[in-house]
């Protein structure tokens, strides 16, 4: 096992280390735009009756069709219809997205709307703009509130991100997969990506957690 481990995995922790950055790449940037959209599509539904049925339809969209799907959708579909995006780690990025932002809207949504109407009219009674308000007093509440399934949300990009190797991204698995069909000696390379990704998402949900404590023992004061 030990020899094993030495040939196959240390051998090859160089590609695994490459394939490991990628896969961090991805998922940062798919989860900030993921974050992005989710705000935008919320605002929409809220501020925008005529447009709200188009945001609900996206909603429903990213969340009811698989990652699988979406990241061959837009690797293969996408550049011959909008001309984007033009490359295979771009294609992930979207697509890791679009699913993540339809649970980000609604999550948005939920924690916008249980907020108390009189902080809002407090706001504009003291002469807040309604952007004043949005970022004064309406977002900090929220990021409490949804801080948990915020949390979620980015392991499941990074657990999401597995898929991605189905399009070419040279990322953790993709190298993982590729030594195992050169070796065909899965149990020792699979089994420590398997370890890499456990201490992974163990390691951010713990500091997240920790981070979303503190937050709302110093900022959850102020709204009380």
């Amino acid at each position: 096992m030990i020899e094993n481990f030495n040939r196959f995995v240390l051998a090859n922790i160089g590609a695994l280390l490459d394939g490991l950055w990628v896969t961090t790449y991805v998922c940062f940037w798919a989860f900030l735009l993921a974050v992005v959209l989710g705000l935008i599509v919320c605002l929409i539904r809220m501020r925008l009756p005529y447009v709200r049925v188009v945001a609900i339809a996206y909603i429903e969209f990213c969340r009811a069709t698989p990652v699988l799907v979406q990241l061959l959708w837009v690797n293969y579909v996408w550049p011959d219809i909008f001309g984007f995006p033009g490359t295979v780690t771009g294609a992930g990025i979207i697509a890791l997205a679009l699913q993540s932002s339809g649970y980000f809207a609604e999550t948005f949504r939920s924690g916008i709307e249980g907020l108390p109407k009189g902080q809002i009219e407090a706001g504009l009674a003291v002469g807040l703009r309604p952007r004043q308000i949005m970022g004064r007093i309406m977002l900090p509440q929220v990021g409490l509130v949804m801080a948990p399934s915020l949390i979620n949300q980015i392991a499941v990009i990074i657990k999401s991100s597995t898929l991605v190797s189905v399009i070419a991204i040279p990322d953790l698995m993709y190298e993982a997969l590729r030594i195992v069909n050169q070796w065909f000696e899965p149990i020792e390379i699979l089994t420590s990506v398997a370890s890499v990704y456990f201490f992974v998402i163990f390691t951010l949900s713990m500091t997240a957690n920790k981070i979303s404590d503190a937050l709302n023992t110093k900022i959850g004061l102020l709204y009380r």
